[in-house]
């Protein structure tokens, strides 16, 4: 029985470039996992905008679409907690509105308890576009993913999660200490 060699992506030949010895500090391990899924995000983030372009949607107009389904029924926020969820400036949640607002997405409502305010609110025809991008975007996550089995699937969301586990805590005792 033949051995097959291991399947090589960019990342192991890139790092087969002698760059190790320079510094010594570099874990190969260590940075084969970053420079993947860092790759992986970059290659994700492509075709959710190949996805979008079908909507005409940016990712972040997208993204406030989202936020504002996850609001659950009545699908409302006020542009103050839909910029802090964001991270936007308030000049930049106002031209990401006027442009949903122009293609029929999201609709300016007074607010009922506070006169002075307002509240944005996702259409039906933006919960259409939000649910039919969505899905197809799902389909070409699930054709990637294909490549593992249900139990390789398992196993990385467990590893993922860890790490993902590590930098919150790390953000939690950095934002303690900063306080």
């Amino acid at each position: 029985m033949t051995k097959t060699a291991p399947l090589e992506d960019h990342v192991d030949r890139c790092m087969a470039t002698g760059i190790v010895p320079e510094i010594p500090e570099i874990d190969l391990a260590t940075e084969g996992i970053v420079s993947r899924i860092m790759g992986l995000d970059r290659r994700f983030k492509k075709m959710m905008e190949e996805t979008l372009v079908g909507w005409d949607l940016s990712h972040g107009e997208w993204h406030l679409l989202g936020v504002l389904r996850k609001a659950g029924p009545t699908y409302r926020r006020s542009p103050g907690q839909l910029a802090q969820h964001l991270e936007l400036s308030s000049g930049a949640m106002t031209n990401r509105l006027d442009r949903l607002e122009r293609a029929g997405l999201v609709r300016r409502l007074p607010d009922p308890r506070d006169r002075r305010s307002l509240q944005v609110e996702l259409t039906d025809e933006g919960l259409r576009v939000y649910k039919e991008s969505v899905s197809a975007q799902a389909v070409k996550e699930a054709l990637l993913a294909s490549a593992l089995d249900e139990n390789e699937k398992e196993q990385l969301n467990a590893l993922l999660r860890r790490l993902m586990l590590a930098f919150e805590r790390r953000e939690a005792e950095s934002s303690t200490r900063a306080a």
